[in-house]
């Protein structure tokens, strides 16, 4: 990961996010020798008629910063968007500014590779670990015949292509044959008939001179990097990411309005707004050596975020939203997973209407405690299936060779491993406006407990106001400023989840948990199966927590082994969590209704008439 680095530390920074229909501006100031989020601006992207010129939405956006804290950042001597910099002293000027951008759909790709499961999914890897919607995969061994390969090129408009396969000195005749589908295509780009539309080449180095030489006409503008599988044994996506973000500065984004403009005022480049969500998950899990899963909730995708034992991976699953995709999360799901989450007396009919309502009107909030009851049900579903997908492609490399001793032999062999370990998961953040937005914050707490489900002890925070891309820009440069940013200004600590897996009978004993305040303060729970337990302990106090389970459960540690730990606080608190891994949920609807109406009440999610009404 570059990180470029500046001599002299700013005092103000200014960050905004030119999104598809909004542009965010976010303001952070060095006040009494702490960096703190001063105020935030918001404003309609102007890429469309009859404005055309996305500096004009980011000059509103700062122009409300202005107008909140009295500090003078626009230099209002020229028509043409600039900035008072570098800081002049007092309320005038700023030293840093950075953008991301998702306008226009953000960077849509199609992948090619040789075999699906090896060079293929490397490239996809790459690719979303750019910031890309993955349109398509195509390999050799996808089952389509060519003419329904060369359909599909001419049907989808891509911002680029990655293309990738073979081992570098290998055969190159099918990474060749995939070239060729390319060329005889001709995929038309998004951006108008006259753009050359970008491939990168990430293949058998052998083979690009011939790759050259078959997409060498006016039509596309070939990129050739190192290849992505140069060993079988070897995945290297760094050098593909890189060329991928490149291409998207000079192609994607030369081509909107007022972007040209906006590029030459920015202090490093600009990053596409789940590049760099990714990369400020990234440098927080680097910067303190801890595991971290991140989800980041939008209403057409819903993206996953790893860093696991300095892995990092990110996933997007472009139909799974919580507004304009939020029918297909049902349809996806399926209605009787939905439900499981769902304690009230509604119809099959008024749960889809609520839904299809969400669907009519996609950026309406919930008006009533049932619609509330009914998204949080379906965001569980959507994160639950992204991180399915997620796990897919967080696995160890396909095509590798693995000596076999005799025990494995006596193992049971998995079709699909993934190297994630949800007991060692030691973080976990959640991003998007369903999350920042729950009327309370248990509510976010406990959604992404269900939807991932981690094992013994996790720490959950959540984004307060979606600032995480601005700091993940701001990262390339500042990384310690970035990160004391994040921690103390952006992420609410929700608290310690302390999770138990296996599974039992409802009421039977799990485990005897003990939390010590001080050496004469304790408190001690018996917890059994299927049930919640929190206790309030704020964010900034901590505790030591020692699990005793029985043989039939475990905390982390394998199970029936003891564990002790220091644990903090948050804004919910501790949450002591026995229904078991994989967490259970009856199938009689009287016993489901009964058990998820005390996890509600047992972590205070509604108020308590409505429990009542419930009960």
């Amino acid at each position: 990961m570059d990180v470029v680095s500046y001599a002299r530390e700013p005092r103000f920074i200014l960050a905004t996010d030119v999104g598809s229909t909004t542009t965010k501006a976010r303001f952070f100031g060095k006040i009494d020798g702490e960096w703190r989020f001063l105020a935030s601006g918001e404003a309609p992207t102007t890429v469309e008629k009859p404005v055309e010129d996305v500096t004009k939405g980011v000059r509103n956006a700062v122009r409300e910063v202005e107008e909140l804290t009295g500090h003078k950042i626009l230099d209002d001597s020229t028509e043409e968007l600039r900035f008072v910099m570098p800081y002049r002293g007092g309320r005038v000027g700023i030293d840093v500014y950075v953008s991301t951008s998702s306008a226009g759909g953000g960077l849509q790709m199609l992948v090619a590779g040789v075999v699906k499961s090896i060079t293929a999914e490397s490239a996809q890897r790459a690719a979303l670990g750019a910031g890309a919607i993955v349109m398509d995969v195509l390999s050799v061994d996808d089952g389509r015949e060519i003419h329904e390969k060369i359909n599909t090129l001419r049907f989808l408009r891509p911002d680029m292509i990655l293309l990738a396969g073979g081992t570098d000195g290998g055969d190159k005749t099918h990474v060749l044959e995939m070239s060729e589908v390319i060329a005889v295509a001709k995929p038309r780009p998004r951006f108008g008939a006259t753009f050359r539309l970008p491939v990168v080449y990430a293949g058998n180095k052998d083979a690009r001179e011939d790759i050259k030489r078959i997409l060498s006409d006016d039509f596309f503008d070939v990129r050739i990097v190192d290849n992505i599988r140069p060993q079988i044994e070897v995945e290297k996506v760094e050098p593909a990411r890189n060329a991928i973000l490149e291409l998207f500065m000079e192609h994607v984004m030369a081509h909107a309005p007022g972007y040209e403009k906006l590029m030459k005022l920015v202090s490093t480049d600009i990053m596409p707004t789940p590049a760099a969500e990714g990369l400020m998950i990234r440098t927080f899990a680097e910067m303190k050596k801890v595991n971290v899963i991140g989800v980041g909730m939008g209403g057409a995708t819903t993206n996953v975020y790893s860093v696991f034992d300095g892995r990092f991976l990110r996933t997007v699953s472009a139909n799974l939203g919580m507004s304009y995709s939020i029918g297909n999360v049902l349809k996806e799901a399926g209605l009787e997973n939905v439900k499981r989450w769902i304690p009230l007396d509604l119809t099959d009919d008024e749960i889809m209407g609520i839904v299809y309502n969400k669907m009519i009107r996609p950026t309406t909030i919930p008006m009533s405690l049932e619609d509330l009851v009914v998204e949080h049900a379906v965001a569980r579903e959507s994160i639950r299936m992204a991180f399915n997908h997620h796990k897919y492609l967080a696995r160890e490399l396909k095509g590798v060779k693995r000596e076999r001793t005799i025990s494995d032999i006596f193992e049971e062999v998995k079709a699909e491993e993934t190297y994630i370990d949800l007991r060692r998961v030691d973080y976990i953040i959640g991003t998007g406006g369903l999350l920042s937005r729950a009327p309370r914050r248990a509510q976010s707490m406990i959604i992404l407990a269900d939807a991932f489900q981690p094992i013994g002890f996790t720490y959950i925070m959540q984004d307060s106001v979606f600032m995480i891309p601005h700091l993940g820009v701001l990262s390339k440069i500042y990384r310690e400023i970035a990160l004391e940013i994040f921690e103390k200004e952006c992420l609410v600590p929700l608290g310690t989840l302390v999770a138990a897996a296996g599974v039992g009978s409802l009421g039977e004993k799990v485990a005897d948990i003990t939390i010590e305040y001080s050496e004469q303060e304790k408190e001690r729970v018996e917890l059994t199966f299927g049930s919640v337990v929190r206790i309030p302990i704020p964010q900034y106090k901590e505790v030591v927590v020692t699990v005793e389970p029985t043989k039939k459960f475990d905390f982390g540690q394998g199970y029936g082994r003891r564990v002790r730990k220091r644990v903090r606080g948050g804004v919910v608190g501790v949450v002591i969590d026995g229904r078991g891994r994989p967490l259970y949920v009856p199938q009689d609807p009287r016993e489901r209704r009964k058990l998820l109406v005390s996890w509600f009440k047992a972590l205070e999610l509604y108020p308590g008439d409505f429990l009542t009404k419930l009960s």
